[in-house]
């Protein structure tokens, strides 16, 4: 069994939690230890965050996930004002910023400044690897990180609505952009702070969430249903 196989992964998952979970079915299914079985992704998720994930079932596919690495993504997401967070989501501390209130009229004028190629510095809660280490590891036991900035492009980016103090937005960007570091310097600009509170990925260039299978409906039967070719 091989291919590509589309899973809206749920709020409090993790990426990997996915990847072991659909491991251990194919591996039912052949009769095979779950070590034995390759199965990787395209781009990990938050554990806060939900939606699209693009699992690669087999060794001929497993090593071909740069190539959807690398390809455009879309969020929806939403960003509370007047407060941040350690880790730039629920998840960490989160800490009262201020009690300006920005407009609509201010918060178009701010965003419009994010679209196009813009340089935008990794969050230290990140999968960034720091001397061998994952960032986010180092992070968490207080040890200071500070990524270079890179370059990103934002190809879109609208607000849905917006009933202070949550603003709920939809970005079309490239890989490597950060949600969390996005909103946060929308928060900056605002001088409001701000921190992602949700966080769903609708798309990842071709291959959208409304396809994709829920953890609950997967079992033998429907991956081998709904498993795809990579051209």
């Amino acid at each position: 069994m091989e291919g590509i196989l589309l899973v809206d992964k749920p709020i409090s998952w993790t990426s990997f939690d996915v990847v072991n979970y659909v491991r251990k079915i194919v591996a039912s299914g052949e009769n095979k230890k779950p070590k034995n079985v390759k199965v990787g992704h395209s781009g990990t998720l938050d554990p806060f965050a939900s939606g699209l994930l693009v699992l690669l079932i087999g060794k001929n596919y497993t090593k071909r996930a740069n190539e959807l690495i690398k390809l455009d993504k879309t969020y929806e997401f939403t960003i509370h004002l007047g407060k941040t967070s350690s880790t730039g989501d629920p998840e960490g501390d989160i800490t009262d910023y201020s009690s300006i209130n920005p407009s609509m009229e201010q918060i178009q004028e701010v965003i419009s400044h994010y679209i196009g190629k813009i340089q935008q510095i990794p969050p230290s809660y990140s999968a960034i690897k720091v001397s061998g280490q994952r960032s986010y590891k180092l992070a968490s036991k207080g040890i200071k990180v500070e990524h270079q900035a890179r370059e990103i492009v934002i190809n879109s980016l609208k607000i849905i609505k917006y009933n202070y103090p949550l603003l709920k937005l939809i970005a079309d960007v490239s890989s490597g952009t950060y949600i969390r570091t996005l909103a946060e310097d929308i928060g900056k600009e605002l001088k409001s702070g701000a921190y992602t509170t949700q966080l769903r990925r609708l798309s990842i260039d071709k291959y959208k969430v409304s396809s994709a299978l829920k953890v609950s409906e997967i079992d033998k039967d429907t991956i081998e249903q709904n498993i795809e070719t990579l051209t």
